[in-house]
């Protein structure tokens, strides 16, 4: 029996158990071994170099975005038009066959858009190069999951499914539990908080399924079984999404205003070149981009090319600033001078730890180095030995 099968037949056994307390212990070691299966699904065959056929797109600018939907929903139209990237559009499905990458310019920043083919119901067991699509989603910083507007919530929710298979989390973030493998010991289990939904039972039953028996498990909030499961296999990857739902012409004013009040929802429409705007101002807050612009000592601040910086890359802070620009600055930093909305005061002196924000103003002061034994009459150094000891002794005079 292959591993789809195993997972298959799991899932027809958990769907035929009733759900009370007495048999949350056994859907908690189902779940945790349909886990470990799917990992096994992702993992390269055996003999293989690992290396399989996929996308080859360089990264490139200031932040990623992966477009993910159905065929024919209108991703490679979305792709023309806000990057002038040509992708080609057709009336039938899977029109795009590979990764088409495109560059939108927006605030002084490069943001590369990535349109990829659509995927289809069981992507994660490898339908319809399914792997290769979640394989760059995974690398990129957020994912735009175009919808179309016309048809059922269904295919939000098949697509959340197919994502979360392969262990990509939209819009959550990582569940505050504390796990680290031991060698002796046992299992210590601990928690800050009542739990409603995990006990110590069943923690040490899932542990045993991933053949665990030495380790400590500290729980910071009221998390759940699927929670524990991720944190044990440690391969996840939280990230944001936007739904933006399409072809908003063809639905009524009703429809249209309930799906743009969900949230992280945006409707757009390609065929009217509808709301472009408030999408590429959402793409620009999820991003959490900050631009950093330089002052050069004595002269005006170079408003031209920002220095780019993000909380998911590396940081916002001085230091990650000047590691930005070079990582041998850091060392000859005396001190900052900064303007902008993270400042109390113009200029404000500041450390290396000052977090910085979108469109301050900085100027790096290096320290002065020394020369060595000073100048002039104020020569801190002489090279004349320390104890009269050590002093040369003149020859005596010859007579």
């Amino acid at each position: 029996m292959g591993i789809i099968e195993k997972i298959k037949e799991i899932e027809a056994e958990m769907a035929r158990t009733q759900k009370n307390k007495a048999t949350e212990y056994h859907l908690g070691q189902l779940k945790a071994k349909i886990a470990k299966l799917r990992t096994q699904l992702l993992e390269p065959p055996k003999g293989s170099s690992g290396a399989g056929e996929g996308f080859e797109v360089t990264k490139y600018g200031h932040g990623r975005v992966a477009l993910i939907g159905f065929p024919s929903v209108g991703k490679s139209t979305l792709l023309t038009m806000l990057t002038g990237t040509h992708s080609e559009a057709a009336s039938y499905e899977f029109t795009t066959l590979t990764c088409i990458p495109g560059i939108v310019h927006y605030n002084d920043t490069k943001i590369q858009l990535l349109d990829l083919p659509g995927i289809i119901e069981g992507a994660s067991e490898g339908k319809g190069r399914g792997r290769q699509v979640i394989a760059v989603a995974k690398s990129s910083d957020i994912v735009l999951m175009v919808l179309d507007a016309s048809k059922s919530e269904g295919h939000r929710q098949i697509l959340t499914k197919e994502l979360e298979a392969v262990g990509l989390r939209l819009n959550k973030k990582p569940p505050q539990i504390y796990f680290k493998k031991k060698k002796t010991g046992g299992i210590s289990f601990n928690s800050t908080m009542p739990l409603t939904h995990v006990d110590e039972k069943l923690c040490y039953q899932i542990l045993h399924e991933y053949k665990i028996h030495n380790a400590e498990v500290l729980f910071r909030e009221d998390a759940t079984v699927d929670d524990l499961i991720d944190v044990i296999e440690g391969n996840r990857k939280y990230m944001k999404c936007i739904y933006v739902y399409n072809k908003i012409d063809v639905i009524g004013i009703d429809d249209v205003d309930r799906l743009a009040r969900q949230p992280n929802s945006v409707v757009i429409s390609c065929n009217l070149k509808l709301n472009f705007d408030r999408l590429l101002s959402k793409i620009w807050e999820e991003m959490g981009l900050v631009r950093i612009y330089t002052k050069p000592q004595g002269q005006q601040p170079d408003f031209t090319d920002p220095v780019v910086l993000s909380t998911d890359r590396g940081g916002c802070s001085v230091e990650d600033f000047c590691n930005h620009i070079h990582r041998s600055l850091v060392k000859d930093v005396k001190y900052v001078l900064a303007w902008g909305t993270s400042a109390r005061h113009y200029p404000q002196h500041c450390g290396l730890g000052h977090v910085l924000q979108d469109e301050d103003v900085v100027q790096i002061v290096k320290k002065k180095e020394r020369e060595d034994g000073g100048r002039g009459r104020f020569k801190s150094h002489s090279n004349a030995p320390s104890r009269i000891s050590d002093r040369e002794k003149k020859a005596p005079l010859k007579t």
